[in-house]
């Protein structure tokens, strides 16, 4: 089984739900509350429901937020490849979901935020394994020299999955671009590739990724939400596939559910447009669901998308880019 070795970070999501933000100096009293394990797990744990083999190489801590994600991971089947790190903790997230589906984040690094060059040796990678980097991980000053050189070391048949998260702008311009200079396949949303492109145009800035900014990429993704998700691949082949129409109860987690999702079948041998509009119905099935780690099955995915074979099919699938 082809593995995803996923070399960022996990962290405890504390999720508070409620009707709307409280003013600046104002209170407010949340509906529900959960202790979920958040950050890179909800993408791990869409590429391991979807039939992906997962190892987690990123740091975790030893303490009880440590051991609450570990026993997550387990539930998963997903590997762990480093160690509990010594008189340290996970970090952990406060999550304010709103009624409108919105997420709003207060973070708090632990040890996932120091993965040092030893850390990244003892990661041992097989053949047809995919790995995947997420810019929190580049973000951390702890971090991001010892996996960016790590990156640029891995042999040139692995596949590099690269997800530059909301926080791209906080990565040093020349971390992301030698990241970006060995990644095959990057996936963003439209805020992020704006960061990274420039223009602020959503057309516009897929466009430009491939050519000036990931030259070695097979391809990028470029996720709008409800607008759907653009797809630009290195021919110079394009295509939007529009996102299925559902309600939407929770958006915590989307992101990271659809390119799980997405690996997991290209992995496998899906066409990149095919496995976009699998991608496109996990994420619908998620937002559908409260939690952060909402993944559909492959056969919840697959079920989905036989109920509805017309809808979010892809147009413009021969259109060339210009940029």
């Amino acid at each position: 089984m082809t593995r995803l070795v996923h070399a960022g970070s996990v962290v405890v999501d504390y999720v508070y739900r409620l009707d709307a933000l409280p003013a600046p100096g104002a209170e407010k009293t949340a509906v529900s509350h959960e202790r979920l394990a958040g950050g890179g797990f909800n993408m791990m744990a869409a590429a391991r429901r979807t039939g992906m083999a997962v190892v987690f190489a990123g740091r975790h801590g030893s303490g009880p937020d440590g051991d609450f994600l570990r026993a997550a991971l387990a539930r998963e089947g997903v590997s762990v490849a480093l160690p509990a790190a010594e008189g340290a903790d996970s970090g952990n997230s406060v999550v304010l979901v709103t009624d409108d589906a919105e997420r709003t984040f207060v973070s708090w690094p632990g040890s996932e935020s120091v993965l040092t060059e030893a850390d990244l040796a003892a990661v041992s990678l097989e053949p047809g394994d995919w790995v995947f980097v997420s810019g929190y991980t580049l973000s951390y000053p702890g971090s991001r020299t010892a996996l960016a050189d790590w990156i640029e070391a891995l042999p040139a048949d692995v596949p590099l999955v690269f997800d530059p998260s909301p926080v791209v702008a906080d990565i040093p311009g020349g971390i992301l671009r030698r990241v970006l200079a060995r990644t095959t396949w990057l996936s963003c949303n439209n805020a992020e590739a704006a960061v990274i492109a420039g223009s602020g145009d959503a057309r516009a800035d897929a466009a430009a990724l491939v050519p000036h900014h990931c030259p070695l990429a097979a391809g990028t993704i470029v996720r709008g939400g409800g607008a759907g998700a653009l797809l630009h691949l290195r021919d110079g082949t394009a295509a939007s596939v529009p996102a299925f129409k559902v309600t939407a109860i929770d958006t915590n987690g989307a992101g990271d559910t659809h390119i799980g999702a997405f690996v997991s079948v290209l992995a496998r041998g899906d066409a990149p447009l095919d496995a976009l509009r699998y991608a496109n119905a996990a994420a619908a099935i998620s937002v559908t669901r409260r939690g952060g780690s909402s993944a559909p099955t492959d056969d919840e995915i697959r079920e989905f998308l036989a109920a509805r074979p017309n809808e979010a099919t892809a147009v413009g699938r021969r259109t060339r880019m210009t940029a």
